[in-house]
């Protein structure tokens, strides 16, 4: 993933980078890879 930084503006690079991981569901991949989760808890989810 890549996000152009403007005029040293990194605020907006990030928060155009952030927009992008939301949009691709990277976040909650992490979330749910954060810990490891049984087979029968998945099953419930």
């Amino acid at each position: 993933m890549q996000v152009l930084v403007r005029d040293n503006n990194v605020d907006q690079a990030l928060k155009a980078l952030k927009k992008k991981m939301q949009r691709e569901g990277i976040f909650r991949e992490m979330k749910l890879r954060g810990h490891y989760e049984k087979p029968s808890e998945k099953k419930a989810r």
